[in-house]
């Protein structure tokens, strides 16, 4: 009797076992998920822990405490968060330079930058700003702009238009349209904010959706506003010019909106340089609703992680 009623018993739990066995080598079951998964508890603990270790630190080291605040910790700490995990410059090796016949003044010392080649680059002069502009990714390479203080006073009186329009001076093929971002999930993200435009013509330029990228709505409204604001804030502060470039970074295949395919960028950068006493930095987000806006990169450092060699060589 014992032997009768422990068989079924035995025999379920054995059809359960391969049952058990053949969803675990079941091909519908993929571990990319949970490999997925490992990463990003990998990537966060090792934040964390870099996190930790500098916390730490400072507080077992009461020298550091008046050099080192737990702000500018967590600025660092953001900026580790942020960084490209894999190489964004592109693998060629060729090198386009620029030209900007008619709109040289935009650039430090009139000297537009060499660049990574590739198809379909194309140079546009507006009033206040020119553009590179990428007819693959539909967006700009970068924005640049000479902003001085005597400009900004005056666009404090412009008025925002906000007539967006697609850029009739590049082919349709290379060119975002207006449907691309409609319903997108994403803004229209000004490389040359129109905050800085001091005249009516160069703010309704500043609309044209050459200027612009897909950009998450809250870092837009949000940590990227406060640096744009914060470079207008620098610029007040200085005699001479500044010069600005602002531009997006991509990763091998990044995602596309649209139609028209417009990309989508991972991160975007905000080169500040001022003539006067040579200093440069770097803005640098991720595209990312939780991005905050923390300590600025080096130029150096910036170079390294796009192969942009936007200011000209000291050498």
């Amino acid at each position: 009797m014992l032997t009768r009623s422990l068989y079924p018993n035995l025999l379920r739990m054995s059809r359960n076992k391969k049952a058990v066995t053949r969803r675990k080598r079941s091909p519908s079951r993929k571990p990319s998920g949970r490999a997925r998964n490992a990463s990003r508890f990998f990537k966060a603990f090792s934040s964390s822990a870099v996190l930790a270790f500098s916390v730490a630190s400072w507080f077992l080291h009461p020298d550091w405490q008046t050099a080192v605040s737990p702000t500018s910790l967590l600025s660092e700490w953001a900026a580790f968060r942020h960084a490209p995990t894999a190489a964004l410059v592109p693998p060629s090796g060729d090198i386009a330079q620029t030209n900007f016949a008619q709109c040289r003044q935009f650039f430090p010392g009139q000297q537009p930058p060499a660049v990574p080649a590739r198809p379909a680059l194309r140079e546009l002069c507006f009033d206040s700003f020119a553009i590179l502009h990428d007819g693959g990714t539909k967006t700009p390479v970068f924005a640049v702009q000479r902003l001085t203080r005597t400009m900004l006073d005056q666009a404090r009186a412009i008025e925002r238009t906000d007539r967006f329009y697609a850029e009739a001076r590049l082919p349709k093929h290379e060119r975002a349209e207006l449907t691309d971002y409609r319903s997108s999930g994403f803004s229209r993200g000004h490389m040359a904010p129109a905050g800085d435009m001091h005249t009516p013509e160069a703010m309704a330029q500043s609309f044209s959706l050459a200027n612009m990228v897909p950009q998450d709505q809250t870092q837009n409204a949000g940590a990227w506003s406060r640096i744009e604001q914060d470079t207008r804030k620098y610029v007040m502060r200085t005699r001479g010019p500044v010069y600005i470039f602002t531009g997006p970074v991509y990763g091998p295949e990044p995602r596309r909106v649209g139609a028209g395919g417009v990309a989508v960028p991972d991160y975007l950068f905000k080169l500040v340089h001022d003539a006067g006493t040579g200093r440069s930095w770097v803005h640098w987000q991720a595209n990312h609703a939780d991005a905050v806006a923390g300590r600025p990169i080096s130029y150096d450092q910036f170079v390294e992680w796009t192969g942009l060699h936007l200011l000209p060589s000291s050498g």
